[in-house]
Formats: structure tokens, C-alpha cells, sequence
């Protein structure tokens, strides 16, 4: 009896030193996507990106390029971003901050319902406006944008002994649609300076 009684306070007292633990183990720690606090030093935290994205829209939308054109404001597609890096990036996710930006700006329209290989970003939008132009008997036509922007995000590594440091450059073209010319390019850079012996390489 005595020998059990005391088997049962060890397992007691086995559950109580391990809680703390198990608790430690699934804990998760919010962070704001605002912050500047870094998970990963070699890596680009969200922030980040937002800040290089308004960058890069600010820089646009300072220019007279969107001024150019005969019925303001302009209409614009967003085209590929290309992810030329070894990260894992939302490219769907920063597409979405520029198209908030620009169309909040007042100067430019990003339009759903023209995408690249013909597939709209908005099917039902393009589909409704393609039915009522139906019904009504109209003759079917798309509006094309007057530009469209296009982009790629890419990496480059220097290495110096231990330490390396890596930029990633997030670069943005603006075309015009009727002449087929790039008529506004810009470009942000994020660098990050690594260790080889904190990350193992």
C-alpha cells in the first residue's frame, strides 16, 4: 500500500514539473505585422515588404505618367510579379496592398476582369458585365487598361569570410498599353547582413 501511495505521488509530482513545459511548447507569440521586430534575420517580415511596396507606389504616383491620358483617371492591370528569390513570398498578398493603394490614390483605376492568359482576377464581374452587354444588345466589348504593371522581386548573396549580405530588390515597371513602352520603372533594395556560425552555413 505504502509502495503504491508513493508511486502515485511520483506520478503527481512527474504531471506538475512537465505542465510548465508542455505550456512553454505550444505557446504562441502575436506579433504586429506593423512592427519592426525581426523573426528571422535573413529574412523580409511584413512590414517590411509594406514599406518597400508604399515606397515604390509613392514613387509612381509623384510622377506625371498617370496624368498622360485623354479620360482621367487612367485604368491599369496588374500583371505578373515574378518571385525571383529563395523566400517563400505572397505575391497574391503584396499584389493586393499596390491595387489598394493605387485605387485609393484617385488618380488610377485597377481593373478585375482583364488578366493575363484572358482570366479575370473577378470571373463573375467579367461574366455579368458580358451579359448585360447581351441583354441589352450591345456589341461586346472590353475596355483595355491603359497600362499595366508588371514586376519581380530578386536576390542577390555576397559572401566576406563569415558574415554574407543579402539584398533583395523589388522592382516595378509601368507600360503603356497603346505604345507598348515602359514609361515608369522603380526599384526598392532591402539588405540583410548574416553570420555564418548564428545560421549555420
Amino acid at each position: 500500500m505504502k509502495k503504491l501511495t508513493r508511486f502515485v505521488a511520483l506520478l503527481g509530482a512527474a504531471g506538475l514539473a512537465l505542465a510548465p513545459l508542455a505550456a512553454t511548447a505550444n505557446t504562441v507569440k502575436k506579433v504586429d505585422p506593423k512592427s519592426k521586430v525581426l523573426v528571422n534575420a535573413t529574412q523580409i517580415s511584413p512590414s517590411e515588404w509594406t514599406e518597400a511596396a508604399d515606397k515604390l507606389i509613392t514613387n509612381l504616383l509623384d510622377s506625371d505618367v498617370l496624368l498622360n491620358i485623354e479620360n482621367p483617371p487612367a485604368v491599369m492591370a496588374i500583371s505578373r510579379i515574378r518571385n525571383d528569390t529563395t523566400m517563400q513570398i505572397d505575391i497574391d498578398s503584396l499584389t493586393k496592398k499596390l491595387r489598394v493603394a493605387l485605387n485609393q490614390s484617385g488618380k488610377i483605376l485597377t481593373t478585375t476582369t482583364v488578366g493575363l492568359g484572358g482570366r479575370a482576377e473577378d470571373p463573375l464581374a467579367k461574366e455579368s458585365a458580358e451579359y448585360s452587354q447581351f441583354m441589352s444588345g450591345e456589341k461586346q466589348e472590353t475596355k483595355l487598361p491603359d497600362y499595366t504593371l508588371s514586376g519581380k522581386i530578386q536576390e542577390s548573396r555576397i559572401k566576406q569570410g563569415r558574415e554574407t549580405l543579402i539584398t533583395y530588390t523589388f522592382q516595378l515597371s509601368l507600360t503603356e498599353v497603346k505604345s507598348g513602352l515602359a514609361v515608369w520603372e522603380a526599384e526598392e533594395a532591402i539588405a540583410k547582413t548574416s553570420k555564418r556560425g548564428a545560421v549555420g552555413w
